[in-house]
């Protein structure tokens, strides 16, 4: 049931690597086939590290800091488009004769999480589930958590164990199909959706015209363009240091909220641009308030949602439709953004306003708050807008039924019943 999500990182390194030497071999072989292909393959290597990684850092952390460690993919993420574009400089990589050395950098972060990786445990719950062994989930606890007492994240995996024992890894078809996470699913889609239409992509398009119409000479556009990343990297640090204070369901939605309002302002100053001087530098302003705003919430914290609002029987089945739904967004973005905007011109970004705010009104009426709450807490979040009664529940035999029961109980149960274990450990 449980997953090997620091053998399957391990494994999807073999990925970039591959991808790396196809795309930047490619002009030497003489073969364009090549850079499409490293093209795809980079593609998967993506896909499943937005699934393997969220989950293994969400496994590993302690409740209190599960959204600020959650956060860390989101921080990094902005740090590699912030470096790509200082090495895509004029002066540095931004060549047309440095392009294949550009591509074959992908390889470098591989390598460094090959050297690295192997020398960290593997998830705790994972060595509990499907290994059994106590002894080594204890020593991966100590070294995650900082401490040497762990006796009680050792019996709440433990106690968690007992209540899944019953409970078979579900499939997409049975999580699509399934009463008791219905809601959670449709949370997934309508946020993994908005995600990727939330109008972040049409910013990129716009930036450097935006900034040309502001008086910045096109050899000056490449070093402004670097303030995007800057506020990029800025925007998900304030969230990670914030989202166990303020929660994940106000950052999510006050950032698109906040995304909406940027982008109904930019719609102004675009049309405006040509009979107000000072126009072209709220434009700019505009620009960064939207990137900001994503980076604030939507930019990482899907992801924690993700890993937050499904039982372990489901998660991996949840992360499937997420990441199906996101690319298939991302997908259908590159494709018809181009028809969008040559129809609607600078009024495209209403469309954009249009969908952060509807995502931010689904996710004020639904979602609960999950800062701080153990995984049994945020099911029960659920149960009412499910329609699960509490007989359901009892006549259920799976993780959900189990839950119910108030984790302390659960625990005192288990460390009576484990006593021999536990002194042992």
């Amino acid at each position: 049931m449980h997953q090997q999500w620091k053998g399957t990182l391990l494994l999807n390194n073999g990925f970039a690597i591959l991808a790396a030497l196809l795309m930047s071999l490619s002009e030497t072989a003489g073969f364009f086939e090549m850079l499409i292909l490293g093209r795809l393959i980079i593609g998967v290597n993506g896909g499943i590290a937005l699934s393997a990684l969220p989950m293994y850092l969400g496994e590993i952390s302690q409740k209190h800091i599960r959204g600020s460690l959650g956060q860390v993919t989101s921080i990094f993420i902005c740090v590699g488009v912030f470096v790509g574009q200082i090495l895509g400089l004029p002066e540095i990589l931004g060549k047309e004769s440095s392009w294949p050395l550009m591509f074959g950098l992908n390889a470098v972060p591989a390598v460094i999480q090959l050297a690295v990786l192997p020398f960290l445990p593997e998830s705790p719950r994972y060595l509990l589930f499907e290994k059994n062994d106590v002894s080594q989930a204890k020593k991966a606890f100590q070294i995650f958590h900082g401490k040497d007492d762990v006796t009680k994240e050792l019996e709440e995996v433990q106690a968690e164990r007992k209540a899944q024992k019953h409970v078979h890894l579900v499939s997409v078809v049975e999580l699509l199909r399934k009463q008791s996470m219905r809601w959670q699913v449709i949370t997934v889609i309508v946020v993994m959706a908005c995600y990727q239409l939330c109008g972040l992509n049409a910013i990129w398009f716009y930036t450097s015209s935006i900034f040309k119409e502001s008086g910045i000479s096109d050899n000056h556009i490449p070093y402004i363009t670097l303030s995007t990343g800057a506020i990029e990297i800025t925007a998900a640090i304030i969230s990670g240091l914030t989202i166990e204070r303020l929660g994940r369901r106000s950052l999510l939605i006050g950032g698109f909220s906040l995304m909406s309002l940027s982008f109904g302002l930019l719609t102004i100053s675009l049309n405006l641009q040509d009979t107000v001087s000072w126009m072209p530098y709220v434009s700019v302003i505009c620009i960064l308030a939207v990137i900001a705003s994503f980076c604030i919430g939507p930019g990482g914290i899907p992801f924690i949602l993700t890993g937050e609002m499904f039982d372990q029987s489901s998660r991996s089945a949840a992360f499937m439709v997420g990441g199906t739904v996101l690319w298939i967004s991302n997908f259908f973005v590159g494709l018809l953004f181009p028809l969008i905007q040559s129809n609607l011109g600078s009024f495209c970004f209403l469309l954009f306003a249009a969908i952060c705010m509807l995502g931010s009104i689904y996710l004020y009426i639904v979602l609960p708050e999950t800062k701080n709450k153990t995984f049994a807490q945020i099911y029960q979040s659920f149960v009412k807008i499910n329609k699960i009664s509490e007989q359901e529940i009892e006549q259920t035999p799976s993780m959900e039924n189990e839950v119910m029961i108030p984790l302390d109980d659960v625990v005192k149960n288990i460390s009576n019943q484990h006593s021999d274990n536990v002194e042992c450990i």
